[in-house]
């Protein structure tokens, strides 16, 4: 664990110097406002993986929880800019893919770490002053399923997709949107107490009924929706991702979540 947490820095380090031209948004590379949106985005990005490095020497996690979380950093970090941030410009297949990787493996991996108390003791609890007005909202996964569906639907109405491919402003509001509802709405139904253990199978089937229909509309549109200039077959292969490969994660929580209210009833008999 000491060796893990000794490490971290370094594995920082190695990740900015891969941001060369072939990634996108880069800090570096690019100028204007994609340079400033970029550079936003990876000093929030640093400051949360050093508090948590800093937090692990107090709070020591277990060694699969600092593994899960650095690993997690570390996809999360080629998910916001690496190549693929660069063909989602052009690509809603491409663009699709990154969506799912925020919201069905980056959050609720991220979630099973449990990486609060680390991230705490790291930041002289100012992280826990943010996050403790969320986490009251936990207690309620349906409402999250809502909030965490309305933005999906938001950023998938054409005006609005468009406008965050457009402008580097409204695209790191949209990746806000996207990661910090899927962790409150992950946190909810992956940490639900006994007692609200239905609603949280609810909520997971209600998002994976949506989002399966939203990846039908794409799927199966006659036109493309987002420009005359993009196409088509793209748009379709992004609504299969969704619909299909986005399913997946949804699938097993539910499962896990079925077992879980199974054996609820078990202890009641």
């Amino acid at each position: 664990m000491c060796m893990k947490t000794r490490t971290g820095p370094w594995i920082i380090l190695a990740l900015l110097g891969l941001s060369s031209p072939a990634f996108g948004h880069s800090p570096i590379t690019s100028d204007g406002a994609d340079q400033m949106t970029a550079l936003i985005g990876l000093v929030i990005f640093i400051l949360v993986w050093l508090a948590y490095i800093l937090g692990a020497r107090r709070v020591a996690p277990h060694w699969s929880q600092a593994l899960g979380f650095h690993s997690t950093m570390i996809i999360s970090f080629f998910a916001l800019w690496g190549p693929l941030d660069h063909w989602a410009e052009s690509s809603a297949a491409a663009h699709m893919v990154q969506h799912m990787v925020f919201m069905v493996i980056i959050a609720p991996f991220w979630v099973l770490t449990t990486p609060l108390p680390q991230l705490s003791a790291g930041s002289g609890r100012l992280l826990a002053r943010l996050w403790m007005p969320l986490l009251n909202l936990v207690q309620h996964p349906v409402y999250l399923a809502y909030l965490h569906g309305a933005m999906i639907w938001f950023w998938h109405i054409p005006r609005f997709y468009v406008l965050a491919l457009e402008n580097p402003w409204w695209h790191l509001v949209e990746h806000a949107c996207f990661l910090i509802t899927a962790g409150l709405f992950w946190w909810s139904v992956l940490k639900s107490p006994q007692r609200t253990v239905g609603w949280a199978l609810f909520a997971l089937l209600f998002t994976l009924i949506h989002t399966g229909f939203l990846g039908a509309i794409l799927t199966f549109a006659q036109n493309p929706l987002y420009g005359a200039g993009r196409s088509l077959q793209d748009q379709q292969l992004a609504g299969l991702i969704m619909w299909v490969l986005g399913a997946i994660p949804y699938l097993i929580a539910s499962g896990w979540i079925g077992w879980r209210m199974y054996q609820r009833l078990q202890h009641r008999v």
